[in-house]
């Protein structure tokens, strides 16, 4: 009799067993179902180029990509910049790259193309070269030509980002990123202070807002419920 139930009670505790590690497979699957990379999507920026061409002071791209994990999207923000700015007294050029790193959340969860109202935080870093010539005019002497240039500038600063994302058709997108850029890194050790930082912009100006519209192409990896 002792040794039936005994028997019965291994096989209970077994059962449980059994099905307490099927529950947490069964959720560690699900956790695993909600986060896995679904899609990733990649895109120019149109207003770069337009700047580009409509202006003579500026030069510049930029491209990004982004990863689909339910409703978030992890963000690579990569482009180059140049500028050529006409001073009171002289001429003050720039160029160099950047990268932004952050991730964007989706607001429209129950949209079923996942079509995005977004916010998001992005960290930006660029790398440049910059120099400032002037001129010196007095009464007393001829005017006089000086230099100042800085090689090798790293700055980063921080943004709040906020955006849409709309499906136009098939894995064809578009949408626009609204930034605000703040707490750039100023090398104030320096003799010539940057005017200009690449991907932020004017360093006078902070914060400093930022805008980019975007052609984006959508390539899935598994077909989302």
């Amino acid at each position: 009799m002792l040794l039936k139930i005994s028997s019965y009670i291994f096989s209970a505790l077994l059962l449980m067993s059994v099905t307490a590690s099927a529950q947490v497979k069964q959720k560690k699957d699900s956790v695993h179902e909600k986060t896995k990379l679904t899609a990733i999507r990649v895109g120019v920026d149109i207003i770069n180029p337009i700047k580009t061409f409509s202006s003579t002071d500026f030069s510049g791209w930029e491209a990004n990509v982004d990863f689909e994990l339910k409703n978030y999207y992890p963000v690579l923000e990569i482009g180059s910049w140049s500028r050529d700015v006409s001073l009171e007294n002289g001429q003050y050029t720039n160029s160099g790259s950047y990268w932004r790193l952050g991730v964007d959340v989706n607001m429209l969860k129950k949209d079923p193309v996942k079509n995005m109202f977004f916010f998001g935080l992005r960290y930006g870093r660029s790398s440049y070269d910059e120099k400032l010539t002037y001129t010196i005019i007095t009464d007393e002497f001829d005017p006089v030509v000086k230099t100042l240039q800085n090689r090798g500038l790293n700055s980063g600063w921080a943004e709040f980002v906020t955006g849409l994302r709309v499906k136009v058709a098939g894995g064809f997108w578009m949408g626009y990123t609204g930034r605000l850029k703040f707490a750039p890194g100023i090398h104030e050790s320096q003799r010539l202070q940057s005017y200009d930082i690449p991907g932020y912009g004017l360093t006078f100006k902070q914060p400093w807002w930022g805008f980019n519209y975007y052609l984006m192409w959508k390539v899935p990896f598994s077909k989302t419920k």
